[in-house]
């Protein structure tokens, strides 16, 4: 009797540590199993070579078990709001100073993540060659958000053109302008409706994105341009909350790859200059 109970506990103990022994492989397959559960990401953007950028880094992070689904909106005010709400995890489509304005409007807490491109800002013109031809009281158009109208004066500062006060607030407005020689207009209108302004307005203030399909690019085209010394870098967007996320670390990381440094340079040339 006996002998029947120790060969029945000595049975039962094998049992035992040959569960266990299977629970310790099976735990290592189910954390690598939700280490590789794929993540959807979504970002906001809005046209190329913004757009172009996110598909093209769509495969890499697919590698890496991201979905990244890219939402394109219709105006340059629904990727913050989208954003901010919640409804995408991340934006590519903006400078950190017109990021920077939306917060404070909208107390909110979007960060800057990594700056892409520099998009070359320009003034264009429709009829005259140089800045020099504009005529006394010639209407040019500007961005209507106040970092852009900042943007737009500090460039046509930059050549001479006008003369602005020291700057007191965050943003140069038009009442900042102490010297304007010819009496220039400056018509402000909405970012989108700039290209349209093209046909009616004397010059336009515009980044290549919008002076693209008009034909036009900076260094052929352009009365003036900004170069890449400024804080107008376009950049990848996300939240306070999920900024530190190993997602939206890895977006960045594929946006900045020589992959994409090599299709600005090949396919942009001096219209969206590398920032990374």
């Amino acid at each position: 009797m006996k002998k029947l109970l120790f060969l029945l506990a000595s049975m039962l103990l094998v049992l035992l540590a040959g569960c266990g022994q299977n629970n310790e492989a099976t735990e290592p397959k189910e954390t690598q199993d939700s280490e590789q559960k794929e993540v959807t990401l979504k970002v906001a953007s809005l046209i190329p070579p913004m757009t172009e950028i996110l598909e093209l880094v769509k495969p890499q992070l697919a590698e890496e078990g991201i979905n990244l689904e890219m939402v394109v909106l219709g105006d340059n005010v629904q990727p913050n709001s989208a954003l901010a709400a919640g409804e995408v995890d991340a934006n590519f489509f903006q400078h950190v100073p017109y990021m920077e304005e939306f917060n404070r409007n909208n107390d909110a807490e979007l960060v800057a993540i990594e700056p892409i491109y520099f998009a070359n800002y320009g003034v264009y013109s429709k009829n005259y060659q140089s800045i020099e031809e504009l005529p006394e009281g010639a209407v040019i158009a500007i961005a209507n958000d106040i970092s852009n109208v900042d943007r737009s004066l500090a460039l046509l500062a930059q050549h001479d053109v006008i003369t602005l006060k020291e700057k007191k607030d965050i943003y140069y407005t038009k009442a900042d302008i102490k010297d304007n020689p010819k009496n220039f207009k400056f018509e402000e209108v909405d970012l989108l409706m700039l290209a349209r302004m093209y046909d009616d307005a004397d010059a336009v203030v515009m980044t290549p994105a919008y002076a693209a399909p008009l034909g036009l690019t900076p260094k052929s085209d352009a009365l003036l341009t900004e170069g890449v010394e400024n804080d107008f870098a376009i950049t990848l967007v996300a939240r306070k909350d999920n900024a530190d996320t190993g997602a939206i670390q890895k977006l960045a990381k594929a946006m900045t790859s020589p992959e994409v440094r090599e299709f600005l340079e090949e396919n942009y040339d001096e219209t969206a200059i590398p920032a990374f």
